[in-house]
């Protein structure tokens, strides 16, 4: 993983510095809170419903094990001990004091860490593949690849001030695990014409009150030509984006209105003017970059192991952990491993101090000291020997993270909603433990298949409702909390946005009317066709005349 320099290391201190002047003389009444806004938003602060949230960035999802211990350690000494991991592959803090923050900012700077960009109109935390470097399908390592923009993009002096966020996600595999069609630039690794690898580029893609899936504006852009080309999008739009109405200054808005054929032109015009300057990035500095992300000293030996399948004889319970959180590696005799954050008594996503901790000793000691977040919400660990698997789910099952739901219906998204957010109009949090109290039964949530279920807490979709199979947002009625069903959503290589059901239901009943859209999955699908496809068979029709017309079971 990448390591800082000296340089990177004074940035991210003199960072801290100012920003400890900053919130003393905030808090000294010598700052306006007007004045102090785009300053702490400029590090990662917000202010929430009870308490400040701080999000720290996770670059592309990777952590050391060090990483880790330093986020239980703000977790226990600066929060209610634990840590929310986000979509965005991020960590975030629901209750650190405004005082504090200075502190927890220092405590990560010594870890490599910061929060600098996770807020504000700028380019957010890159985000990839959590197979990365070790999935079987990809074409190549994102990795070095989201590096490189991370150095270009943090703190770039002409897209600090951007109409708004913007959110980039990389992906070098044949299966997008990245979702990188609904970010305002997705970038896919592809085999060019003379079999070089080079990427194609998708812009305007996103969610929120606008949902929208990204266009392709180039097939194909040599890997030299990569910052050029990104600073030329990011020209065009820092330019023509709207800044007069906060719901339209996406990026999705500019390429719906233009067009993409004439985005797409747009941005070939700029590139003109910078395609050759010095940002053109040469091969020895991507092969710097490459060292960084080198595959660890993997055992030859691990593929002769032969403990596995015995203990998955043996064990049911193993081998059904097996079946639902362990992946296939590219390198023979090793495993990547999916640790669940979503247990049945635990909000989606969280994690205590002691957990964290836990897992930091497990990566030590199972997979070379690295730890992964995901898209969904989880974590990963990412290069385990085959023969270690069975003691790593014993451990993982002490800490409560051995769920084998990985992909099924209770692997939901959940956005923190009106239990924390500001802006949500509904609880997210609360309808989650409604489900999984509902669907308790691993045996029925096999049956169903892979299935994602997406919830959000308001139209902004941090919980990405409209790329679910199922999606659910919360809605405010005259002071209730109601919850409007969509189906039909994806955020893979078929992406697609979800189509409302019908009205919405009341909170009570949102467990009950998934049981009834489930049952009539379940009468309506062929032979081991999933929900998704049975969906876009059929439609909504009948799965809407069962869930408002028949009583729960």
């Amino acid at each position: 993983m990448y390591q800082y320099d000296a340089h990177d290391q004074a940035i991210v201190d003199q960072r801290v510095a100012e920003f400890r002047d900053q919130t003393r003389r905030y808090l000294d009444g010598k700052i306006s809170e007007e004045e102090f806004r785009p300053l702490r938003l400029m590090n990662g602060l917000y202010y929430q419903i009870h308490a400040p949230m701080l999000r720290v960035a996770i670059p592309y999802g990777l952590l050391s094990s060090r990483q880790l211990r330093m986020l239980a350690h703000i977790a226990r000494t600066y929060d209610k001990n634990y840590g929310h991991f986000s979509t965005r592959q991020n960590i975030q803090y629901n209750w650190p004091k405004v005082e504090d923050v200075p502190d927890i900012l220092a405590d990560l700077a010594s870890v490599e860490m910061h929060a600098i960009q996770t807020s504000g109109n700028c380019i957010r935390n890159v985000t990839s593949d959590q197979l990365a470097g070790v999935a079987r399908d990809e074409i190549e390592d994102p990795r070095p690849y989201c590096e490189i923009i991370r150095q270009w993009s943090t703190f770039h002096p002409e897209f600090s001030y951007l109409p708004r966020k913007f959110k980039i996600a990389v992906t070098g595999a044949q299966n997008d695990r990245a979702a990188v069609q609904v970010h305002d630039i997705g970038i896919q690794l592809v085999p060019g014409p003379d079999g070089e690898t080079g990427f194609r580029i998708l812009v305007g893609g996103g969610l929120g009150r606008t949902p929208i899936i990204g266009a392709v504006i180039r097939e194909y852009l040599p890997k030299q030509d990569l910052l050029t080309y990104l600073e030329s999008i990011m020209r065009v739009y820092n330019r023509f984006g709207r800044r007069d109405n906060i719901h339209k200054a996406r990026i999705k808005i500019l390429v719906k209105a233009l067009g993409a054929e004439h985005f797409a032109e747009m941005v070939e015009a700029e590139w003109a003017h910078v395609r050759d300057t010095g940002l053109k990035l040469e091969e020895a500095e991507i092969e710097r970059v490459k060292g960084f992300f080198t595959a660890p000293d993997y055992d030859p030996a691990a593929a002769g192991d032969t403990r596995l399948e015995q203990h998955q004889q043996d064990d049911e319970a193993f081998a059904r952990w097996m079946k639902r959180n362990v992946v296939r590696h590219k390198v023979d005799g090793y495993r990547a491993v999916y640790v669940s954050l979503k247990g049945p008594d635990q909000p989606p996503g969280d994690a205590t101090a002691e957990q964290m901790d836990a897992v930091a000793d497990l990566a030590d000691r199972y997979s070379f000291g690295e730890v992964r977040t995901t898209h969904h919400q989880n974590l990963m660990l990412t290069d385990v020997r085959q023969g270690d698997l069975y003691s790593l789910w014993q451990d993982l099952d002490k800490l409560g993270f051995a769920q084998p739901n990985i992909g099924t219906l209770t692997d939901m998204i959940c956005c923190p909603g009106l239990d924390f957010c500001s802006l949500a109009n509904a609880g997210s949090i609360g309808i989650a433990r409604q489900i999984n109290e509902k669907f308790d039964d691993l045996d029925y949530l096999y049956d169903l298949g892979d299935l994602r279920l997406n919830i959000s807490g308001c139209m902004n979709a941090c919980g990405h409702h409209h790329v679910g199979h199922i999606g659910i947002l919360g809605v405010d009625k005259k002071g209730e909390e109601w919850y409007q069903i969509q189906l039909g959503g994806a955020s893979t290589d078929d992406a697609s946005l979800g189509k409302v059901l019908g009205p919405a239901v009341a909170k009570e009943e949102v467990a009950n009317t998934l049981a009834r859209i489930l049952e009539t999955y379940v009468e309506l699908r062929h032979e081991d066709e999933p929900f998704l496809a049975t969906v876009r068979r059929v439609g909504n029709a009948p799965f809407k005349e069962r869930a408002y017309t028949e009583k729960a079971a």
